[in-house]
């Protein structure tokens, strides 16, 4: 999710649209992806498998369905490893900058070198990963927090460098409108997309039917926090006036900007490195959940078969990684070619990113309704409600990104709906392929496949991730 990266770079784009309200946008933010988090939260409880969504729509909605939503997140994946490169870009040479050095060099250096340095980090046991991504972020988070005592400190005290105070009425809209406030919770609901990555490692995890679900309600609580947290820090760190609404909305990097004016340069400096970490990090999670789904497309007869193998020590499905790190690669490369700077890469593919992963948290709310209804698990009926919310919730941020944007965002629609019409036509084109992998995800959802996707007849095969069992009755 790269949560560093959210809280440095989202708050801005709210702060431009309803002034100092940027903390009630994240508040209610919060709660939309709370309502949308719930279908992942409960399906993972019952089903755990490399795909993800592609499992846990297949197993509920239908193979052509699950096929369908692991398409989509492909996308949405592969789309999300490009902008997290070109960001790690970005934050390097504004950390070398910061630290004088002149001549950095072209941004897609350090983004090339990142994308080798994701996948061959990738290619290692998943603990390794999930450590790294820990530490890095750690250090970012640490940093988050000690800026937001200082700033709490001096404001509270009146010892702010323009006399900032602290003020709770920026939990109020203020002199913005309920419309334009609901709007910019668009802005919000980016901060947290991702948060169902590691839902991809369901097949790596021990005991994932307990572990994924807790992972996935932490990543949007915990962060939560810390958005609701650290944009209220900013807003009043900027101050609540006029000028200091100004001042946070044009902000490039607000946090290394409050860093400099509470703290100091050496801070400053701190916080320009965790952003650096903070944008590998995602990159990190971005490449592993898309060589997962590649992995899992092609083990259930999707693509080479050479893709659904596995390192035999490590486990991890390094010939689909080095795929995504070679298309996520070259896609960065390409914008560079044709004159992208670093800041519209990221911003284009990200906006690309969430809209194909709106339809995929769509076929997730509406999964768990479906299996909810069907009673083959032990969701209550009551709690049906939740996913409708999140649906309404998810129409309405897709309105919002479809309707209400100026070029070039406007042409984004349509390659974030190529990409999924794509998948619509594959699953019309080729209907044997949703049929193998509806009895193939079947066996695999029952733990009666090995790794290969094939019947193991009691035969000794090349183990990949451990296959999945799950007690929860599937039908196709």
């Amino acid at each position: 999710m790269g949560p560093t990266l959210a809280m440095g770079l989202n708050g801005a784009g709210v702060a431009a649209t309803v002034g100092k309200a940027v903390p009630l946008v994240f508040v209610l933010g919060l709660l939309g992806v709370a309502f949308v988090g719930y279908g992942f939260w409960r399906l993972t409880q019952n089903f755990h498998h490399a795909g993800s969504v592609y499992a846990l729509a297949g197993a509920t909605i239908g193979p052509r369905a699950g096929f369908f939503g692991g398409f989509a997140l492909l996308g949405t994946y592969l789309a999300f490893l490009v902008c997290t490169l070109a960001a790690t870009g970005v934050f390097a040479h504004s950390f070398l900058h910061a630290l004088g050095v002149t001549s950095t060099g072209p941004w897609i250096a350090v983004a090339l070198i990142a994308g080798i340095g994701v996948t061959v980090l990738n290619s290692r046991d998943t603990r390794i990963t999930a450590r790294t991504l820990l530490f890095v972020e750690g250090i970012g988070i640490v940093a988050m927090l000690l800026l937001a005592v200082v700033v709490l400190g001096r404001t509270g005290s009146g010892s702010a460098p323009r006399h900032q105070s602290i003020d709770l009425s920026v939990f109020t809209p203020g002199a913005a409108s309920y419309g334009a406030v609901m709007t910019a919770t668009v802005f919000a609901f980016l901060s947290w997309a991702g948060f169902e990555a590691c839902a991809s490692l369901g097949e790596e995890t021990d005991n994932p039917r307990r572990n994924i679900p807790r992972a996935l309600a932490g990543s949007v609580l915990l962060t939560g926090v810390l958005y609701v947290l650290m944009m209220f820090v900013q807003t009043i760190g900027f101050g609540t006036d006029d000028k200091g609404v100004s001042a946070f909305a044009e902000a490039e990097s607000a946090l290394v900007t409050l860093s400099g004016s509470y703290i100091g340069t050496w801070f400053s400096l701190v916080v320009a490195f965790t952003a650096v970490a903070s944008a590998f990090a995602a990159a990190l999670s971005s490449s592993a959940a898309a060589s997962r789904m590649v992995f899992a497309l092609a083990r259930d007869g999707f693509g080479p078969a050479a893709l659904a193998r596995t390192d035999p020590a490590t486990g991890a499905p390094t010939r689909a990684l080095w795929l995504c790190g070679g298309v996520g690669g070259a896609l960065t490369a390409s914008m560079y070619g044709v004159g992208t700077s670093a800041f519209d890469t990221y911003y284009w593919y990200a906006t690309i990113g969430v809209l194909c992963v709106l339809v995929v948290y769509a076929l997730a709310g509406i999964g768990v309704m479906v299996f909810t209804l069907s009673g083959r698990g032990s969701i209550p009926k009551r709690e049906l409600p939740i996913p409708l919310i999140g649906l309404g919730y998810l129409c309405f941020v897709l309105y919002k990104q479809v309707a209400e944007q100026t070029a070039p965002f406007t042409y984004f629609p349509w390659i974030a709906g190529a990409w999924c019409l794509t998948g619509v036509a594959i699953i019309l084109l080729a209907p044997s392929l949703a049929r193998r992998i509806g009895t193939r995800l079947t066996s695999e959802l029952n733990g009666t496949t090995g790794a290969g996707g094939e019947d193991t007849g009691g035969e000794e095969q090349e183990q990949g991730p451990e296959p999945i069992a799950d007690n929860t009755k599937v039908t196709s």
